[in-house]
């Protein structure tokens, strides 16, 4: 009887941990992270230490938001004093904001 008491104790305890590891999330700088609660978008996680219902909330994207280069070839651009310069652009990437939920 006691063995049984110690191996339900054991497994609850284990459960609880489990619960538990998965409520913090920790985004690194530069990503957001999208929740979804229950399957519809919820919010998204900006960077630093976060919460979320075990079991409920799931992070479902990961984003990158650090400025990614578009592959195209450079382009020329006339200055203000007439000189041709060749550029190649950057496309900001903007956090996903969830809209609803």
């Amino acid at each position: 009887m006691i063995a049984l008491i110690v191996v339900v104790t054991a497994v609850a305890a284990a459960a609880v941990l489990a619960g538990a590891g998965r409520t913090v999330r920790i985004v690194p700088q530069a990503r957001a992270y999208v929740v979804e609660r229950l399957g519809s978008c919820s919010r998204t996680l900006d960077a630093g230490l976060n919460t979320v219902v075990p079991f409920i909330d799931r992070v479902r994207a990961r984003i990158d938001l650090r400025e990614q280069v578009v592959s195209f070839p450079p382009q020329p651009v006339i200055t203000e004093d007439n000189l041709v310069v060749r550029i190649d652009k950057t496309r900001p990437r903007n956090q996903l904001t969830c809209i609803g939920g």
